[in-house]
């Protein structure tokens, strides 16, 4: 019973991590798609979404410094996240040529296994597919996986080299 309590802490704090991952990606979506500014995007969603109820539906409580470190991240680091994806991707399919919504959830996921040291790339696997399954019922989160893992194996072995 004690070992329950004693976890609890961090399961709030994994699941307002997880919900800012998600609102992450929606507002990357939304600064994709309706060219809107990341000041919009920031003042929106931690005024009207995050936590909040929309349109019916509760918004679970998010960890908005969380939030904002993902989106902030990935339009700063953008110039070189957005080759990794490209590269882990088929000739064919560029990230330009990909859904936004699939584009927003491997640019979330990327910056994090690029710039996030201290969160486990397993961690960042998961949490990046279950999104991708949240939007997506049919192969698009095997595909998050497959993308993300080469990133995610290709900076490991970069460290590695890097240490030598």
């Amino acid at each position: 019973m004690q070992d329950k309590m004693d976890n609890k802490p961090l399961a709030q704090k994994t699941n307002k991590r997880s919900t800012a991952r998600l609102g992450a990606v929606q507002a990357l979506y939304q600064m994709d798609v309706g060219d809107t500014s990341l000041e919009e995007v920031l003042v929106e969603f931690s005024a009207f979404r995050l936590g909040k109820e929309v349109e019916g539906e509760q918004y679970l409580s998010a960890d908005h410094d969380f939030f904002k470190q993902i989106i902030k991240g990935v339009i700063n680091a953008q110039l070189s996240i957005d080759p990794m994806i490209d590269n882990s991707l088929s000739d064919e399919w560029p990230v330009a040529r990909i859904d936004a919504t699939l584009r927003a959830i491997l640019r979330a996921g990327a910056y994090e296994l690029t710039s996030r040291k201290d969160i486990p790339a397993k961690v960042v696997l998961s949490e990046y597919i279950d999104i991708a399954k949240a939007f997506f019922e049919g192969e698009e989160a095997g595909m998050v996986n497959a993308v993300l893992d080469k990133i995610a194996k290709d900076i490991s072995q970069t460290d590695v080299l890097a240490s030598k």
